[in-house]
């Protein structure tokens, strides 16, 4: 809704000024020259006005934008996760249902296959995430996690969810001690890879098992059985912040001393939100089937956070995750409901990432 245009004091007067009669002028001022005064003011606000709406336009949000960033081959690649490698800036992209990997090195407007469908026997790859030593971080959500060495591309170690009772390993984030912490959507737990669980899978010919570090069940609001839940994680000094893609909530999880907090919401919600990006105090999170990328502050305690700016564009196509990447929102187009998880239907091909301009 645009303001009433307020009209600055003095012209206010001025034009009273010139309504008044000759006799009630003030007898200092000659007439003439009470009127060029009086034109004069007129004139200089008529200059100031177009150059305080030129500010008030220069101060404004640009309008957001969705374009192409890179495309990804082959025709039913339905991708889901995204990462961005700290040291090279290379960019990886997981299939959902095939599991393959790509890769797009800075500049390229095309992926590379980084990793074959099925590779190592993993038929789907969800989250994904590069370390600072060189290691790629794949979810497979009906197991585990693989880890790869980016140079070699060699599968380092798979790490299972223990247990036989139903399961869905879906986003990961790496905390500053390199620990790697993993959404279990089902379960509705956190795990937590250790840099010395590492080590010992390793050692151990490859092979270890997820810990089930956080227990979130009594904290996610009532839902459906089988129902998703948790999704999205990011990392940030001593807390993790989860999303709760059903009920729209975000939670910290205080790594020190283990206890759970809903974050407070102002302005929005996250309902359907799926992947996170996490950079100093700016929260990114990827809507899933809204076609939205909505931007929050999150507080210094991170026991709150407010909605700064939402896009939904039917460009977005389920956007599934994000990462913020040399000053770009890049974004993953999923197409999910075009024959994918969440429909039937046709896909636009190729598949591609998005760059969302203005957010």
């Amino acid at each position: 809704m645009s303001r009433p245009i307020q009209h600055p004091p003095l012209l206010d007067h001025t034009r009273h000024a010139l309504r008044e009669s000759p006799s009630r002028q003030p007898s200092s001022l000659p007439r003439r020259s009470f009127l060029a005064a009086a034109a004069s003011t007129v004139a200089a606000v008529a200059v100031a006005t177009p150059a305080a709406a030129s500010a008030r336009r220069a101060s404004a949000p640009a309008a957001a934008r969705v374009s192409t960033a890179f495309a990804l081959p082959g025709d039913g690649v339905y991708p889901e996760g995204i990462a961005a490698d700290p040291r090279t800036g290379d960019l990886y992209v997981g299939s959902y249902t095939t599991g393959a990997v790509y890769r797009a090195a800075p500049g390229r407007r095309t992926a590379d296959v980084f990793l074959p469908a099925g590779a190592d026997g993993r038929n789907t790859a969800n989250g994904l995430k590069a370390d600072a030593a060189g290691r790629l971080w794949v979810t497979d959500s009906t197991a585990g996690v693989d880890v790869y060495d980016l140079r070699t591309r060699a599968l380092l170690a798979r790490f299972d969810v223990p247990g036989d009772a139903p399961r869905f390993v879906n986003d990961l984030a790496i905390a500053a001690d390199g620990t790697v912490f993993l959404t279990d959507s089902v379960r509705e737990v956190v795990h937590r890879v250790t840099p010395a669980d590492l080590a010992r899978a390793v050692a151990r010919g490859g092979r270890g098992e997820l810990t089930t570090a956080y227990d979130l069940g009594g904290v996610v609001a009532p839902h459906p059985a089988g129902t998703f839940t948790l999704n999205g994680i990011v990392a940030r000094g001593r807390h993790l912040f989860v999303v709760d893609m059903t009920a729209g909530a975000l939670h910290r999880v205080d790594l020190v001393d283990g206890s759970l907090r809903q974050v407070t919401l102002h302005g929005g919600d996250l309902v359907n939100g799926d992947g996170l990006e996490l950079v100093g105090g700016t929260l990114w999170a990827a809507q899933n089937r809204t076609d939205t990328v909505s931007r929050w502050r999150l507080s210094a305690d991170g026991t709150s956070a407010r909605l700064e700016r939402s896009v939904t564009d039917p460009a977005l196509q389920i956007p599934t995750t994000l990462v913020r990447h040399r000053g770009r929102t890049l974004v993953v187009r999923s197409q999910f409901d075009k024959g994918g998880p969440m429909g039937p239907g046709t896909p636009e091909t190729p598949f591609t990432v998005a760059q969302v301009h203005g957010i």
